[in-house]
Parts: structure tokens; sequence; C-alpha cells
């Protein structure tokens, strides 16, 4: 298979960045991979000026690409100031959100700045089933926001995360998303990572009721010529492994300005704050390399309980 240009090492500043502006939100699903909420920002997360210090450094850099997440993005006071700034740059960007910032105006101004893709999760075929996942998140907000969406030409995407209390109504979900004018339904193993990790025993569902999900979902795809059907092959440990392997040429940001490799990774390897990211790019691939991380990823494949770390900033000393 041709792997260039998807290694950390093939590019001088990474081709993706995946940037949390806040890890609060109105939500506080039971799945969440960052543990969000109301009351859970962190303390120390960047400042306007941090953060559009960071913008511009992801616009001189060319990154292609940066795909904000949370916590909720729309949140943030300056998450459109940020959007214009790297609109303008060239810099194609990815909004995963509730949709319950999405109204008319919110709307049109993603339209204007022409954002590449927005996701929207839901996460039941009734509000009840979606709104037992997601309390705060509300279910017929995010299904208006799509609506809005795809009445201005963006062509949203949905997320649809199984777990034992939702997994039998991936089909309808899919079957709504159609109705619609969803562009893609977006899904996979539910991440053994954050609130999910200390949930799992009585959240994940089984092997054998995602596979009858998956069979269900490929049918109806198959037979509604609806929205492309995007399902991510691996859980968060598989992907861990295959990363260590060949790691992308991607960095993730915390809310803090941390630099990261990988959300089921703890290790930060630099401070966004004083640090530019330009030297701090070397540092992500040489710490995939390090024992370090390679021992962690090793070890968490048996030893689960080093997934509730995830969302920690270790710090990983490496030489570059």
């Amino acid at each position: 298979m041709d792997r260039r240009g998807a290694s950390v090492g093939d590019y001088g500043a990474p081709l993706f960045l995946a940037w949390q502006l806040s890890n609060r939100c109105t939500g506080r699903c039971l799945h969440c991979c960052e543990e969000s909420g109301p009351d859970k920002a962190w303390p120390d997360e960047m400042t306007r000026e941090q953060a559009l210090s960071l913008t511009r450094q992801i616009v001189e850099n060319g990154i292609a690409y940066v795909a904000f997440g949370g916590g909720e993005p729309m949140g943030s006071p300056w998450a459109i100031e940020i959007f214009e700034m790297l609109t303008k740059g060239g810099v194609e960007i990815k909004i995963e959100t509730n949709g319950l910032d999405l109204n008319d105006a919110a709307c049109d101004k993603l339209k204007e700045l022409k954002i590449a893709c927005v996701q929207i999760s839901i996460d039941g075929a009734t509000a009840a089933v979606h709104e037992k996942l997601r309390p705060g998140s509300g279910y017929a907000p995010a299904w208006a926001a799509i609506d809005r969406l795809v009445a201005r030409g963006l062509e949203p995407e949905l997320v649809f995360i199984p777990t034992k209390i939702n997994v039998k109504d991936a089909v309808s979900v899919y079957e709504q998303a159609a109705a619609r004018g969803v562009r893609t339904f977006v899904t996979g193993p539910m991440m053994r990572l954050g609130r999910a990790a200390y949930a799992w025993d009585t959240l994940a569902c089984s092997e054998d009721d995602w596979k009858e999900a998956v069979m269900g979902l490929k049918a109806a795809a198959a037979a509604l010529k609806g929205p492309k059907l995007a399902i991510y092959p691996w859980g968060i440990q598989q992907e861990m492994v295959t990363r260590a392997e060949s790691p992308q040429s991607m960095v993730l940001v915390v809310p803090n300005g941390r630099a990261k490799l990988l959300n089921a990774l703890p290790f930060a390897v630099a401070d966004l704050k004083t640090e530019s990211l330009k030297s701090a790019w070397p540092k992500v691939g040489a710490a995939w390399k390090s024992k370090e991380v390679q021992d962690f990823v090793r070890r968490a494949q048996t030893e689960t309980d080093l997934l509730k770390h995830a969302n920690e900033c270790w710090d990983v000393k490496v030489s570059v």
C-alpha cells in the first residue's frame, strides 16, 4: 500500500491538526472520550491571544486541514475568529459539534466560510434514547441543525456511536439520515477512553450486536442509496498499535495548548502556549519512537485501566 504523505516523518509540519478548543460542553455524554461537561473546562485553557497565535502558526506552516472538537468547539467565544483566519489562510476546517449552537446565523456563517465538514452526533432513533446517552445534548435541536446545514448546501455528516443502549437503533438512524439529506453516516466501535472507559462494562455493546448492526447498515445503504456509510474498522487498542507502527502526519492540541500524539495516549511533547508549532513538530515523531510510548501502547492491549489516563498530559522527554 502506498503510504507516502501519511507518515509523521514525511513533512516538516503536520498535514492535519486536531484541536480541542475547550473541554466545556453543554452535554455530559455517557460515552464521551474527553470527559467533557458544563463544568469541565480546564482551568488553564488557552486564552484568545494564545489561540490566535497558534492559528497564525497553522497558516504559516501550511497545515492543510484542522478538525475542531472538544468539548463543544462552537461554544468558544473566539471560534469564529479562528475559523475566519484559517479560511483566509487556505486551511480546510472540520467541526465536530452537538449542534446546539448552530442557529440560522451560525449556519449562515459556516456557509460563508465554506466549512469543509460539519459532524453532528445522533445516538438514537428517538429523543429518549439519544438523550439518555447524551444528557444535555438535545435530540430535536441536533436534527434541526442538520436540516439548517442541508438547506445551505453544507452536506453535514452524522456520527453514531454504538452502545448497549442504542445499537439496535443504528439502521433506523441511518434511514432518518437518508431522509434528511445527510452526506455521510459515520460510525465505528465505541472508543474505550475517558468517561466511556470508566463505564465500559455497563455501556459497551457486544461484538455480536455490533456485527449485526454493521450488516443492517450495509443492507440499508445498498437499498436506500442514501448517505455514504463510513465505518471505522478498529477499536482504540488496535488504533494505538496501528498508529505506533506508522504514525500519521498529525498532532493533537488539547484545551491547555499541550501538543499530544493521539487522543488515546496521555503523552504531551510540548506546550504551544510558549513553544512554536514548528519546534514542537519534530518532538511528535521522536515521541512515537520512544520506549515510553511504545511500552504504553503494548501494555494497554491487556492493561485496559491505562486507557482511563487518556485525557491526562504526561511529559515525555525526547531528543531531536
